[in-house]
């Protein structure tokens, strides 16, 4: 099952400056983990203490994963997921 994970510029050094890269899995947790064995280091920029990062938001679809089962989403050959790190800041 290919999955398109589209990636954001700050996690782009773990991917060799890749804009999208493929993975497979069941669950989001298993696409993950197929990530970090081609991509070392990303794993930890998105998971914490086996649950998503709290700034860090991924999308399976367009669909927020954390209404859809956090990391035991399921995913499925031809999904897109996007990971979108939180953006906080500015001035009033």
């Amino acid at each position: 099952m290919a999955v398109e994970v589209r990636i954001p510029t700050i996690l782009r050094p773990y991917t060799a400056g890749a804009k999208a890269v493929e993975g497979t899995g069941a669950t989001l947790d298993d696409l993950i983990a197929d990530l970090e064995s081609r991509h070392p280091g990303l794993r930890d920029r998105l998971v914490e203490n086996d649950q998503l990062r709290r700034f860090v938001n991924v999308y399976l679809n367009d669909e927020d994963v954390r209404f859809l089962g956090g990391l035991t989403a399921a995913v499925a050959e031809g999904d897109n997921v996007t990971i979108l790190p939180a953006v906080a800041g500015g001035a009033c």
